[in-house]
């Protein structure tokens, strides 16, 4: 199991912006910029922080479950 005593914080790097960036541009072209981009990131990053904080073991093991059959599916 992981040391959440050593855990960093998730820090927007340029490739992630690009990703994004790249994503927008396939489903709102119009507002693929650096600025949605990183609000996007910096939601979801706040989001699945606040998720880990107030969601029970059950709640975050079947968010991973999913997670996991999905990513096995691709």
């Amino acid at each position: 199991m992981t040391d959440t005593n050593n855990f960093e914080e998730y820090q927007i790097s340029e490739a992630d912006i690009d990703k994004v960036i790249a994503y927008i541009k396939t489903i709102d072209p119009e507002n693929a910029t650096p600025e949605n981009a990183i609000a996007f990131l910096e939601h979801y990053s706040k989001r699945f922080h606040e998720m880990g904080h107030v969601s029970s073991d059950g709640e975050l093991k079947d968010l991973y479950n999913k997670f996991n059959k999905n990513e096995s599916n691709d």
